[in-house]
């Protein structure tokens, strides 16, 4: 993302299937970082790499209860596993769109979609703080395990705000700190492993959800899926493995005084807004 202090999202991309080059994506449900993850039944059938190369944290796609003939959008999409999914569940007349900014990901992206089939998916380039899409455009915005890789959040969530419908729904998945981010010692906030671990850019629970009610979002929820304690230092799966995450006894001291989270965040656009 624009003026991440971190690896782009497209080398986390590189380390998450260079991680996995091995594994097969069914591996993935076995993972406690998924934050419930996907079952075999949605898995089935999609390309492995697509899979590999998600940073996943949960499974938007079942969050946003997606029906028939919706516009979706994934912030972030990677590999494109969640804009697949999503193009299935959106059929027919629906269609799903992912958006990355680097190549190497929109052209892995394109390679899934032609292989799984999906003539509804669509992949755009373009930065999550400054989406290539018109206002009032879609009708569900997804994300998994990115918008807290922003160094610009509140913008990634007014634009977010600003493509939906009225009545349009924000349905991610994301990290989150149940405490003061504050506590956190300041070689981890630093370290280019805790970004690609998904960490130090995450939001505390309470900024998360005034920033979306600052935006203009109603009905805000954040609902904790799942905490990551002394696993947290050798757990493998979110943004790239358990060298992802920096010094351990690091993340040992962070996970002991502030509890890091994966979450839905869901909220809406009121109905008769357009702006």
């Amino acid at each position: 993302m624009r003026g991440l202090p971190g690896p782009s999202w497209g080398e986390l991309g590189r380390l998450r299937v260079a991680g996995r080059r091995e594994s097969k994506v069914s591996n993935r449900r076995r993972s406690g970082w998924t934050g419930g993850g996907y079952s075999a039944e949605e898995l089935e059938g999609l390309p492995e790499a697509a899979g590999a190369a998600s940073l996943a944290c949960g499974n938007p796609t079942a969050l946003a209860t997606l029906s028939p003939g919706e516009v979706v959008l994934d912030l972030g999409s990677g590999g494109g596993i969640d804009v697949l999914l999503s193009a299935k569940r959106v059929s027919p007349g629906g269609k799903a769109y992912g958006l990355d900014m680097t190549d190497e990901m929109l052209e892995l992206a394109e390679r899934n979609r032609a292989e799984a089939g999906a003539e509804n998916a669509h992949f755009l380039k373009g930065h999550i703080e400054d989406i290539p899409l018109p206002a009032n455009h879609v009708d569900v915005v997804i994300s998994n395990c990115v918008i807290n890789l922003s160094a610009n959040k509140p913008k990634v969530i007014s634009e977010a705000y600003r493509v939906l419908k009225s009545g349009g729904r924000f349905a991610v998945s994301d990290m989150v700190f149940l405490g003061d981010k504050g506590r956190l010692p300041a070689e981890l906030v630093r370290s280019m492993e805790a970004w690609s671990g998904c960490v130090s850019g995450a939001l505390e629970m309470d900024e998360y959800e005034r920033l979306l009610g600052e935006a203009g979002f109603e009905d805000v929820f954040v609902e904790v899926t799942h905490t990551y304690g002394q696993e947290f230092a050798s757990a493998s799966g979110c943004c790239g493995g358990s060298d992802s995450c920096g010094d351990a006894t690091v993340a040992t001291e962070v996970t002991t005084e502030v509890t890091l989270a994966s979450a839905f965040i869901r909220g809406r656009k009121p109905a008769g807004r357009t702006l």
